[in-house]
């Protein structure tokens, strides 16, 4: 696309048509044409009041471009492959897949390339649907804006409806209530205009806007009350202005230059860490079995193959398949049940680590609407008179003045007045309200006042009392008493009456003087109505709420403390300008209301969180919180965010509701619980089972179980353990946030591990005792093969039955949620105890060099088995005293 036209300098001959204007600064920056006049601007952009000529028009859309943002390129199937392989686990599987298949590991080397594909497909399939999902919800505002344009240059302007896409730079368009600013735009009029930007500001209220002759140059681009930015919309009013940015050349698509390099989220930082975990014990393995044989047994080279399989068998090869399996079914549950698009899978895991919830309060603990709190006299006394006369003020207002609706404030004061004390008075004048004198005025005719109208006057409180015939020290007073109610978080508006004799001629701006001060009507934002209930849960959840805001201090403090959330000291985010990042971090954990916050405050105050060890999650809906979503460990928006924002989100909700958050964390947590509790069952089970076979391997004089065994026995815990994916936990199990901590987690497999270990040793006592009872030659002398046979049954068996008590007796959430049925995993460990028992004894057993094993065994298992459960049990009420958690 070729650049928009950018205007030049006041006072410069460049004659150079738009088009072909050197572009002078980047796009969004500030605007070269904010300090023109607007004769100035429209000089610049070759247009003028009228509008463009239908052909210019045409000629400049063929040349510029369509006006519209430049959309996210979507990711290639081959490139979401490609990434899934990133995945430390995966990465791993797959460099063992390929050195099994280096050493003729056949079996081995398909099974684990298998599961490798699998995670890989489950991984993009999710994500891809995740992204149809939040494609789905776009809904564009705004299709279509009104346009002046003319067929001829001598022909007059007609007013056209056309798609916002067709805008060029130069053209006049017409802004009403409701519509959404189409495009970066000039006022060239104004009728008490008023406009939202919090999308761009995270401002809540409406911004009056107005045309300026000689703009100020003082203030930011938002503080220029004559221009407009695409991506906010009309609150009140009408307006007429030119556009001067279309399409990426705007300020709105300036954020769109790319969400660049987030830092690892929560999941990322405890995949790498548990990854080098397993990374040195494989690494470590083969060369120690290698060295081990050849220096105690003689042998060679021939041991490589079971080298790999005990590294296979530490590995937990259905980790990233049943990491995406629970992920994928979690966010699954949460788009039918919450209607929760995750679109980053392993976000999922990042909201049950949330422990830092960090949002604004417009449009989340308040909704964007203001009501009635109370109605003041002079002393700050409650008067019902004053709220009528405020209902009146508003009611005529809007009948005479030819309003298409009422603006926020008037509707608050409307809905607690009512209709029918306002239709008591008959309606003789009008004049609306004006952002300039900022106060509207309505003239009514009392009942049995003949010769008398009643000017009843309201507005911005400065603005009315100045109007008013009052004494400097009483004036003082009143403009304190305002101070006091506005500083707890409250919208004054003041309201004043004056009787004028009845007459023929219109009433004016001069009139408004001599007016007598009645009072106050004092507005709050209305509460969102599950904010409360939602903030409840989050407590008991253990995740804190922050509130960063760019709104007033008073009114966050007012909105918290409403919903039963302590604000505490509120900091204004200007203070944090000078103090250290380590300084912000203890801030930042202290504080829980932040207000006047700019969009790189709220980034830099995640920020701080997140070095402070919180995983935090960000709730946003603007183009001023995209850096706050990149920064945040979860990046959470409504689907009726900006574009950009959805797009800069991991998680999209249905609808601006706390409580599809709280439902959101409680399936992270879920999700990661299981994949905490398949974590530390698979890896001690396994590190207890390769220490006792490298033990076992030195003192026997063949191998303690073949590689074709191990990889049955890996297949069979890994396909029991499955059912982690869709076990069913208690509510006291999500209490609190759920993080994958490598150190954790390798204190817990370390010592359950060695538990396991001693289990397997002891088996080998038993099954030493067992088959030489029998008759069988096992031992440092024994070479027979049915002696070896039996050995490998019984440890097969013990294996099994083992592995199958660790997923009863380790798992998290053992107590069953009240009503559940029978838990997925009990049925599964029930199912590999039935294959342990019963595989040696099929025909299955001798194709893998098994046999029957001596009646004998079972009972001296089963006190092996009864001990190892006692000890379990003892060690896990100690773990959990311990408060070493999940």
């Amino acid at each position: 696309m070729t650049s928009v036209p950018e205007t030049v300098t006041a006072g410069s001959t460049d004659p150079a048509g738009p088009g072909e204007q050197e572009a002078r600064q980047a796009p969004g920056g500030p605007p070269p044409w904010s300090g023109l006049t607007s004769l100035q601007v429209l000089r610049q952009l070759d247009s003028g009041p009228r509008g463009l000529v239908e052909a210019e028009a045409g000629e400049r859309l063929a040349r510029f471009g369509e006006n519209t943002v430049p959309p996210w390129r979507t990711v290639s199937w081959p490139r979401r492959l490609g990434g899934s392989l990133r995945d430390p686990f995966t990465a791993v599987l797959l460099c063992l897949g390929l050195v099994s298949a280096a050493v003729s590991a056949w079996g081995t080397a398909g099974v684990i390339l298998s599961l490798v594909v699998v995670s890989c497909v489950l991984r993009a399939g999710g994500e891809r649907r995740a992204d149809r999902s939040v494609a789905e919800l776009r809904k564009l505002v705004a299709t279509t804006a009104t346009v002046l344009r003319r067929t001829a240059e001598d022909g007059a302007p007609r007013s056209r409806e056309l798609p916002v896409t067709e805008l060029v730079p130069g053209d006049v368009i017409r802004l009403a209530p409701g519509d959404l600013v189409p495009a970066d735009v000039r006022l060239l009029r104004a009728s008490g205009l008023t406009v939202h930007q919090a999308p761009l500001t995270g401002e809540s209220a409406p911004v009056a806007k107005h045309p300026v002759d000689v703009p100020e140059p003082e203030g930011g681009p938002f503080d220029q009350p004559q221009l407009c930015f695409q991506g906010s919309s009309v609150a009140s009013g009408s307006g007429t202005a030119v556009v001067v940015r279309t399409g990426a050349h705007t300020r709105f698509a300036a954020t769109r230059t790319g969400p660049g390099r987030r830092a690892a989220s929560a999941f990322d930082q405890s995949v790498h860490g548990i990854s080098w975990v397993l990374i040195r014990f494989m690494l470590l393995t083969p060369p120690l079995v290698l060295m081990a044989n050849a220096a105690l047994r003689g042998r060679g080279f021939e041991t490589l193959p079971f080298a790999v399989a005990v590294a296979v068998g530490l590995t937990p090869e259905m980790l990233p398949v049943i990491v995406t399996t629970t992920l994928a079914r979690g966010a699954s549950l949460l788009a039918r049940d919450h209607r929760v698009i995750v679109k980053r899978l392993p976000a999922l895991h990042d909201l049950g680590a949330v422990d830092v919830l960090c949002l604004d309060k417009t449009g989340t603990l308040t909704q964007d609407r203001p009501v009635l709190h109370r109605a003041l006299d002079t002393w700050g006394r409650p008067d019902t008179e004053v709220l009528r006369w405020a209902g009146v003020n508003a009611w005529w207002t809007l009948q005479l003045a030819d309003l298409p609706a009422p603006d926020a404030l008037d509707e608050a004061i409307l809905d607690a007045v009512g209709e029918d004390a306002p239709s008591a008075y008959e309606g003789v004048a009008a004049l609306p309200f004006d952002p300039v004198r900022r106060l509207s005025t309505a003239v009514v005719r009392r009942p049995g006042r003949l010769g008398l109208h009643t000017m009843v006057v309201k507005g911005a409180v400065e603005a009315v009392i100045e109007r008013c015939a009052l004494a400097e020290d009483e004036r003082a007073r009143l403009l304190a008493l305002a101070a006091r109610e506005a500083h707890g978080g409250l919208r004054l508006l003041a309201v004043a009456t004056a009787e004028r004799p009845a007459r023929s001629r219109a009433f004016t701006t001069a009139d408004e003087r001599g007016l007598t001060l009645l009072g106050f009507v004092a507005l709050r934002d209305a509460l969102a109505p599950t904010a409360a209930d939602a903030l409840e849960v989050f407590a008991d959840r253990g995740v804190a709420v922050k509130i960063l805001t760019g709104d007033h201090p008073g009114t966050a403090a007012r909105a918290c403390r409403d919903l039963g959330l302590d604000p505490g000291a509120v900091l204004c985010a200007d203070t944090i300008e000078g103090v250290t990042d380590d300084e912000l971090a203890d801030l930042a954990r202290r504080t829980t209301v932040f207000a006047r916050c700019a969009p790189e405050h709220k980034a830099r105050i995640i920020s701080a969180l997140r070095a402070g060890g919180h995983t935090t999650g960000f709730l946003g809906d603007g183009v001023n919180d995209l850096p706050a979503l990149r920064a945040a460990d979860v990046g959470i928006c409504p689907r009726d965010a900006v574009d950009v924002a959805r797009e800069s989100a991991d998680v999209v909700l249905a609808e601006k509701d706390l409580t599809a958050i709280a439902h959101a964390i409680t399936s992270g947590r879920h999700s990661s619980v299981n994949i905490a509790t398949y974590l530390r069952i698979t890896l001690s089970s396994n590190l207890g089972n390769v220490i006792a076979m490298l033990a076992t391997g030195l003192m026997l004089p063949f191998l303690p179980m073949l590689p074709s065994q191990i990889l049955v026995q890996n297949l069979c815990f890994d396909a029991a353990q499955l059912a982690f994916a869709f076990d069913r936990l208690h509510p006291s199990a999500l209490r609190r946030p759920t993080v994958l901590q490598p150190r954790r987690i390798l204190r817990f497999i370390t010592g359950f591990g060695m538990l396991g270990a001693a289990a397997d040793l002891a088996t080998f006592g038993v099954l030493a005792f067992a088959l030489h009872d029998a008759g069988g030659p096992v031992g440092a002398g024994g070479t027979g093969g049915t002696g070896e046979a039996a050995f490998h049954a019984g440890w097969f068996t013990e294996n099994l039955l083992t592995q199958a008590l660790v997923m009863l007796l380790l798992r998290t959430g053992r107590r069953p949620a009240p009503g559940a049925p029978v838990s997925p995993v009990r049925r599964a460990a029930a199912g590999l105890a039935v294959i342990g028992i019963l595989l040696p004894l099929s025909p299955l057993g001798p194709l893998l060099g098994m046999t029957a094993l001596p009646p004998l065994y079972y009972p001296l298992l089963g006190a092996v088995l009864a001990l190892y459960t006692v000890a379990l049990r003892i060690n896990r009420s100690r773990y959990e005293k311990a408060g070493t958690g999940r």
